[in-house]
């Protein structure tokens, strides 16, 4: 799925090419963020205030043009699979990101998912971007026949579970790419976070969130 992925709202020529090399690495954010750390000349690297723009597209244009490797799939513990997910806006609309975490039945962890989302753009379509970049990740790499979706978004529920449809303008092609990949899962079911639940994906959405804010490059 993620070879015809959805498009993100508008991002700045230096984000847009951050989350090319993303994809090219299975959106595997810790691995994307040490390739692109590992070409930045010097001691600077995606975050380091010494690393200039010019820097920074000339290091992800080479990174590109080599040709990137997914990184192996590790083997999960049957056909059951837990995906957290979370969206985060700066601002709201503002920098948005999108991250997800897929583990096995056991909770071991299985990929760390992130994406920038938009340069101004609201939380709800960062939600429904994380769902979709995971449920996409996870049909990609393994067959799943059980799902359990951890997510804190009550929107997105009441729109794909509860069937009341996009509240949002908007978020419709989103909303339609999540239930197709959901149709294909035989038994699936969400579980909602509270607040004060732990959600391994916020992070991930952050840093999406933060790439989102490069600025032209």
């Amino acid at each position: 799925m993620t070879s015809d992925p959805l498009p993100v709202e508008h991002l700045s020529p230096l984000a847009t090419l951050v989350d090319e090399v993303l994809a090219g690495l299975g959106y595997e954010m810790p691995a994307a963020t040490d390739a692109i750390d590992d070409a930045v000349p010097g001691y600077g690297g995606l975050f380091d205030p010494a690393t200039s723009p010019d820097e920074l597209r000339r290091s992800l244009e080479r990174l590109l043009e080599s040709g990137l490797t997914r990184p192996p799939i590790p083997e999960p513990i049957g056909d059951s699979f837990i995906l957290y997910v979370d969206g985060s806006s700066r601002g709201n609309p503002g920098p948005a990101g999108a991250g997800a975490v897929i583990m096995d039945a056991d909770e071991n962890q299985l990929a760390r998912l992130g994406r920038p989302v938009g340069s101004r753009t609201g939380n709800n379509t960062a939600e429904y971007v994380a769902l979709h970049l995971g449920l996409s990740e996870l049909l990609t790499r393994y067959e799943p026949r059980r799902l359990e979706v951890r997510i804190d978004s009550m929107t997105v529920i009441r729109d794909v579970w509860d069937g009341e449809g996009p509240t949002e303008s908007g978020v419709e092609t989103y909303s339609e790419a999540v239930t197709a990949a959901l149709s294909r899962i035989p038994e699936q079911h969400y579980t909602h976070l509270a607040d004060s639940d732990p959600n391994p994906a916020d992070a991930l959405a952050t840093v999406g969130a933060d790439i989102a804010a490069f600025g032209p490059g």
